[in-house]
């Protein structure tokens, strides 16, 4: 689409205004494309303002644009937007952590930043079947329960285990939104939230866009440390305590089993909550061997509310999560829900019962698992080979990305902190590979410069190769420069 919306660009100027273009059959014959790649490539133009489409007429030319309306002052909203009254806390929206991982680069750049898996590593005709056998469900386009389809929510709670059932589980639209509802529902503006370090910056843009105070936890090798955790609950009074105990994101991090029933004896002293995002539990490596439980499995208490998410192993699009507790605060999730969104919309629920239920499910996940083995095995293999200054402190077992540590004593660009990253997001940009850098997963200063390389959002292990070289160029700039 993108080559067919460049070349109709180039010949748009060759009409008058007003001129109209070849149907969309001439042009299907002439580039030998699909009907769906000319209306999506006029489309494009036309959001763009290059061409007019006319239902049963055609495409023409757009006409001369009309003299931009005078602009007027919305300097006013700088103090409404920052005027809280009686808020505790600023709350500022930072999107930028999240947008690197969400925006596509530019063309002909290698995607290393990316957040969701390649289309080719995305079960497309598994969905495609799934949503056309949930559009011909009974009921498919009614107003589904407002906790979710009962059979949808037992297999969330099937998959979860322990004391857990359908009756304790929301569905929600995507991790994101049951992140949200969650930080709402268990802090107030103002209040202090305990989170790893490094951890998601999405959910660090969440907390500080409802007022909430990011309280860095370090983790290790095997997870958060119980320790600081006990210390960050006695220093601030935090009542909540979000944690990935599986395939930390950015780290890969599988919190250690003699640690798993620490962290929930440490929040149940302090009275606290401990959100567990178990974002990636269906991206798990071939080589991983079992898989420890989801902490809310463990859990008599009420401590954990849990949030798991089909979104990941799936496709971007396919945003059905699950939020699951016990106790009085099920309620007060649900309200939350309720009043921001009513439901998830009933035919996605539906095609998700579908998709997991169909044989091509397993299907997909066993390929899945072993292509991303192939991938993360061809990064740290070609990251050895063309980088070894770069730090690889821990290969993880499941999820889709590398988390590495620039060199220390870095020069130039900032040492290894923040200056060294920014001069080598840029620099790899200019050679062709876009990568995450370290700063934003961090909610206080970073111990050093670090950057995190998808391997799962490239084409396969030939881009991944590539990319890697890429790097290397981005790198001998950086570093050769500052040591200058």
């Amino acid at each position: 689409m993108g080559e067919l919306a460049e070349q109709l660009r180039r010949e748009v100027n060759r009409y008058s205004p007003g001129g109209k273009l070849p149907s969309s059959r001439a042009l299907v014959e002439r580039f030998r494309v699909s009907p769906v790649t000319v209306s999506r490539a006029l489309a494009q133009l036309a959001a763009e303002g290059l061409v007019v489409t006319r239902p049963g007429a055609g495409a023409f030319r757009a006409g001369p644009r009309a003299a931009a309306a005078p602009a007027g002052d919305t300097s006013w909203q700088e103090v409404a937007l920052s005027a809280d009254g009686a808020e505790p806390a600023p709350r500022t929206v930072d999107a930028s952590g999240v947008t690197v991982s969400l925006a596509a680069p530019p063309p002909g750049v290698l995607e290393f930043s990316g957040g969701y898996p390649h289309p080719s590593l995305q079960p497309e005709r598994a969905m495609a079947a799934a949503l056309a056998r949930a559009g011909r469900r009974p009921g498919a386009w009614e107003r589904p329960p407002l906790e979710g389809l009962p059979e949808l929510r037992e297999w969330f709670a099937r998959g979860i285990g322990g004391a857990v059932t359908a009756a304790g589980v929301l569905i929600a639209a995507g991790g994101q939104s049951a992140l949200a509802t969650a930080l709402r529902a268990l802090a107030p503006p103002g209040a202090p939230v305990l989170v790893e370090s490094p951890t998601y910056p999405g959910m660090l843009a969440l907390a500080r866009a409802a007022g909430l105070r990011p309280v860095p936890v370090p983790v290790d090798p095997d997870g958060v440390r119980p320790d600081l955790l006990a210390d960050a609950f006695r220093a601030t009074g935090a009542r909540v305590f979000v944690c990935q105990p599986l395939f930390q994101n950015p780290t890969g991090a599988v919190l250690a089993p003699g640690r798993r029933a620490e962290v929930l004896r440490i929040a149940r002293a302090a009275g606290a909550f401990v959100v567990e995002d178990d974002f990636v539990r269906r991206m798990v490596h071939a080589d991983a061997g079992p898989l420890p439980r989801p902490l809310a499995a463990d859990d008599p208490d009420g401590v954990v509310v849990h949030v798991g998410s089909l979104t990941k192993a799936t496709s971007p699009s396919f945003r059905v999560s699950a939020l699951a507790a016990r106790g009085p605060v099920l309620e007060r999730l649900r309200a939350i829900q309720v009043v921001d969104s009513f439901f998830v919309p009933r035919p996605l629920q539906e095609a998700a019962l579908e998709l997991v239920g169909s044989p091509a499910w397993p299907r997909h996940l066993r390929a899945l698992s072993a292509e991303l083995k192939a991938r993360r095995d061809t990064m740290t293999a070609e990251l050895a080979r063309h980088l070894p200054e770069l730090s690889l402190p821990h290969i993880p077992s499941g999820g889709y990305h590398l988390w590495v540590r620039l060199p220390d004593g870095t020069a130039g660009a900032g040492g290894s902190g923040p200056g060294a990253e920014s001069a080598l997001t840029a620099a790899a940009l200019r050679a062709g590979v876009a990568v995450t850098p370290g700063r934003p997963y961090f909610s206080a200063e970073p111990p050093a410069g670090h950057l995190r390389l998808s391997f799962a959002a490239v084409a396969g292990t030939g881009e991944i190769a590539e990319g890697v070289r890429r790097l290397r160029t981005a790198c001998d700039e950086v570093f050769r420069r500052g040591a200058r």
